[in-house]
């Protein structure tokens, strides 16, 4: 397979445990889990967790050549992680004596977000010499994930996160970078977070946050607003479009040449840098003049059939990735980007629903296709009729 498509897919991985919930447990979570109450559940969905499973594996079943990278103890938990993956894709999966392999408890009631118990295990220790550069080189795209979930790489203001970025973009592969919302309780969620940010996006590609997260990082005020207007509600609900264009705009600042928010059932933002800026992406060498100095708003896919979002947003990723890679424009790029959350969401496993790139791409054309409804009123947004997605201001390709 040529170079321009085999990717690798690095940072957290983990066995991830989700009990199915019978459909009558609603209600207050409380009331559900009270203190020696015994509550019958269906079968557990076992599955691999974290950005190398979840955005790895979801970009093999598009189609593309990709390595996993990440570290696991010698245990029952990892060796159920290596089979799951299998055989074909545990090369650059270093296996740790001693060490205990990341696991999940995911709690996912029908009708409230999920909760998740978690151990870090051999995550971490993950550190800058665990990446399999030789194998990095026959990459042209390194994406990775979760650094928020893995002790030395926030750790020393970053300092091993930056060196995993610094050492691939010396080989000249392509960089993108994913996180999670962590515990503001925990050490991550103490972390200096602008200043790792400052330091290693510079040398981040594509970044690709949810807008919690990246309101977290950067803007700590915003962050609790919009948390405390939601009365239950999803906070994602609460931003807008201009908290969008501020922290995006703020990303690029700091050197991401494509800022790509994920905003839940409100679909996925886009805002990428200019021409200039954009030219040391290869792959984007044809387009670039479709790539430069856009500001898009996808509408995201509406589900009848709801399994779980377990992973949702590293499948989501994992669309946006290889629709990118396969040198779609932007919009394709987005749309391909929400379809994959959607095909998500029909399973309880997250890779479940994962369709081929053939049947992908025939959906991504499917224009009756509905979506959740979205309405931006901000002053110089604009709904495009023929390709179903809002542009910002002064996006050059609205039509």
């Amino acid at each position: 397979m040529s170079k321009h498509r085999k990717v690798m897919v690095a940072g957290h991985i983990c066995l991830d445990i989700t009990p199915v919930f019978n459909p009558d447990h609603k209600g207050n979570f409380g009331e559900i889990f009270a203190p020696g109450k015994l509550i019958n559940v269906q079968e557990a969905a076992i599955n691999t967790g974290g950005v190398v499973s979840n955005t790895g594996l979801a970009m093999a079943k598009l189609g593309m050549d990709v390595e996993l990278n990440g570290k696991i103890g010698e245990d029952e938990f990892g060796s159920a992680i290596k089979h799951i993956i299998g055989a074909d894709k545990v090369s650059s999966v270093k296996t740790i004596s001693g060490q205990s392999s990341s696991y999940s408890i995911v709690l996912a009631l029908p009708g409230v977000d999920r909760i998740f118990l978690h151990h870090p295990g051999a995550n971490d220790t993950f550190d800058s010499e665990d990446i399999e550069y030789d194998t990095l080189t026959k990459c042209s795209l390194l994406h990775f994930g979760y650094p928020t979930l893995m002790k030395k790489m926030y750790a020393d203001e970053g300092l091993e996160l930056y060196k995993i970025f610094k050492k691939a973009k010396e080989i000249g592969v392509i960089t993108s970078l994913d996180l999670t919302l962590p515990d503001p309780k925990s050490p991550s969620g103490q972390a200096d977070w602008p200043k790792i940010l400052k330091r290693v996006l510079p040398l981040v590609d594509l970044f690709l946050p949810s807008i919690e997260e990246i309101a977290y990082m950067l803007d700590r005020d915003l962050f609790e607003t919009r948390k405390a207007q939601t009365r239950r509600q999803d906070p994602v609900l609460r931003y807008t479009s201009d908290d969008c264009s501020m922290l995006a705009g703020r990303l690029l600042d700091w050197g991401v040449k494509i800022a790509v928010i994920k905003m839940g059932i409100k679909g996925i933002y886009l805002k990428t840098a200019g021409h200039d800026v954009l030219k040391p992406l290869a792959s984007l060498s044809a387009a670039l003049d479709l790539w430069a100095n856009r500001e898009l708003w996808a509408p995201s896919y509406k589900t009848e059939t709801f399994g779980s979002a377990t992973g949702a947003g590293d499948v989501t990723i994992a669309g946006f990735l290889t629709a990118f890679l396969k040198g779609l424009d932007p919009v394709q790029t987005v749309k391909t980007a929400n379809l994959l959350g959607w095909q998500n969401v029909q399973k309880v496993g997250t890779v479940s629903g994962v369709q081929d790139w053939q049947t992908t791409a025939e959906m991504i054309q499917d224009d009756k296709k509905p979506r959740n409804p979205l309405v931006i009123d901000t002053p110089g947004w604009r709904f495009c009729d023929s390709d179903l997605v809002y542009h910002g201001p002064g996006d050059p390709h609205y039509k």
